[in-house]
């Protein structure tokens, strides 16, 4: 399986998703760590992926959904953003919905 469609169907076969530096227990950057607490504080299960770990993900995630830092967070197989997009539509309001639809749908 090429890159690219492993990372499609990592996105696609999990409801939320994220692509960080690190593991959400151990992030290895403030970012990675921000994002993973949103979701964390959502209480909804999540895959993710350690793109240090996983050199060829790295490099080749930034062409996945034109979308160049990290970490990137997919609900739904859609595409949410990274560690800002993600803290300032949980402050919102907007994040859970989405997230908990998505869950949902998966179900």
């Amino acid at each position: 399986m090429d890159v690219m469609t492993h990372i499609d169907q990592l996105v696609k076969d999990n409801a939320v998703f994220i692509f960080m530096k690190g593991t959400p227990d151990f992030p290895q950057c403030g970012f990675s760590s921000r994002a993973a607490q949103v979701l964390h504080a959502l209480q909804v299960p999540f895959g993710h992926m350690n793109v240090l770990e996983n050199p060829e993900v790295r490099q080749n995630l930034r062409h996945y959904q034109n979308f160049p830092t990290l970490p990137q967070v997919y609900v739904g197989g859609e595409l949410v953003g990274g560690s800002d997009i993600v803290l300032e539509m949980y402050q919102n309001g907007e994040l859970q919905p989405l997230v908990e639809k998505a869950v949902n749908d998966a179900a």
